[in-house]
């Protein structure tokens, strides 16, 4: 079974940094592909950034590109979102999400596995 909990998310002003973690507790993701995805009150849940099994192929929203990085580290089961030049728009609760194929995706139905979310508030 496959538990992920992720962490790293807080309140930052506008311009900042923050780096979240996903780790599985459960069993082991090195197989998995993995995805960030983020969800804004009253809104959808949108796709932020995807990794393959491996970490040699990643995926990002235009509107993080640059901005975001995506890694993994198989040997600790842990995936991280490094976030730099946070804007307010960036404010959303961000999930990780693993999916069974090591092949990256960017939607939200490909996801087999959720974390539970973890605030992040980017202010002014």
């Amino acid at each position: 079974q496959v538990q992920l909990v992720e962490s790293g998310g807080g309140l930052v002003q506008a311009g900042g940094s923050l780096r979240l973690s996903c780790a599985d507790s459960g069993r082991t993701i090195s197989n998995y592909a993995m995805g960030w995805f983020r969800q804004a009150p009253g809104k959808e849940r949108e796709f932020v950034a995807t990794i393959n099994w491996s970490g040699g192929s990643t995926f990002y929203a235009d509107s993080v590109k640059g901005r975001f990085t995506i890694s993994r580290d198989n040997a600790k089961n842990t995936v991280f979102l490094q976030m730099n030049s946070l804007k307010p728009e960036d404010t959303a609760v961000y999930y990780c999400a693993a999916r069974r194929s090591g092949l990256y995706a960017a939607i939200v139905p490909a996801y087999e596995y959720w974390g539970q979310g973890t605030q992040v508030t980017v202010s002014l």
